[in-house]
């Protein structure tokens, strides 16, 4: 089966191609996602939209108050960024740790989060960074919080005549840890059992003042683990104040069983990888 394939050079061009062919169109950047499922049947569109030509979907900039990364701006592009590694080096962890290069080289984080296929990598740790993106339409722009992005399983809030066009991080308030773990028992470049990615800041006497964590492969979606973030809240984080969050983990997420464990696995890994993550914070405070 063959479809028709667009380039726009503008954004308002890409939106009047999605409304000239509605429920009929798909957007690609990367289209790494989109050629698995076409290949196997499982996405059929008569016209297929390439965002790649659009130089203003492009690029990474960066301020004194927020990383700004364009949608089309590959998974390699951003591990290789001076001013990704300035605002947050475990964000350069996160996309070098995404399947290989070749995969990197190609695929895109706007890509990666309409796509929302919750065991990917960088959906959790930009959560745990507050990131928000931005959506265009005819209409005008929007903004839209990495915690209301994703819905389920391959379905997003973005509405069918959106645009994800950027992704703003803003950034760290002073003395903020942030790391990214994930669990692979078999290879390095497969989607992870259990991913973890947290924040913590503390105040002066050592108690939490701010902590947030997110975790991917959890179930339909990524998801901020809401009910460990408040039992450390305030708190002075010893190895067992530690742990007792952690084990909160279970009352946010919603494993299923899949190739890479059972439910059940995935909640007992869930409460190892998120205990592991809050005390290399803790530890690598200085």
């Amino acid at each position: 089966m063959t479809y028709d394939y667009h380039e726009p050079e503008t954004v308002a061009e890409a939106l009047d191609l999605m409304a000239r062919h509605g429920e009929d169109a798909h957007l690609v950047a990367g289209a790494t996602a989109f050629t698995l499922l076409w290949r196997q049947g499982l996405l059929r569109p008569g016209h297929v939209i390439g965002l790649r030509r659009i130089v203003g979907l492009g690029g990474i900039t960066a301020t004194d108050k927020e990383l700004v990364i364009g949608a089309t701006a590959t998974h390699r592009e951003i591990e290789r960024s001076a001013d990704v590694a300035r605002h947050c080096p475990a964000l350069t962890r996160t996309f070098a740790s995404v399947a290989t290069v070749r995969i990197r080289n190609q695929a895109t984080l706007g890509g990666n989060l309409a796509h929302a296929d919750p065991a990917q990598d960088p959906p959790p740790m930009l959560m745990a960074l507050g990131a928000e993106v931005v959506a265009a339409s005819a209409a005008g722009e929007r903004t839209i919080a990495l915690d209301d992005l994703f819905v389920d399983v391959f379905t997003t809030s973005l509405r069918s005549d959106e645009v994800l066009t950027a992704i703003r991080v803003p950034a760290l308030a002073p003395g903020t840890h942030a790391t990214y773990l994930k669990f692979l028992p078999q290879t390095a470049d497969d989607y992870a059992t259990v991913s973890v990615a947290a924040t913590m800041r503390f105040t002066d006497d050592g108690e939490v003042a701010d902590v947030r964590v997110a975790l991917g492969a959890c179930g339909p979606t990524p998801v901020r683990a809401r009910s460990v973030e408040d039992a450390l809240a305030g708190a002075v984080p010893d190895a067992a104040r530690i742990a007792d969050a952690a084990a909160r983990v279970d009352a946010d997420i919603a494993p299923f069983d899949d190739v890479r464990g059972s439910a059940g696995y995935k909640r007992d890994m869930a409460r190892v990888w998120t205990e592991r993550a809050l005390l290399s914070l803790v530890e690598g405070r200085a």
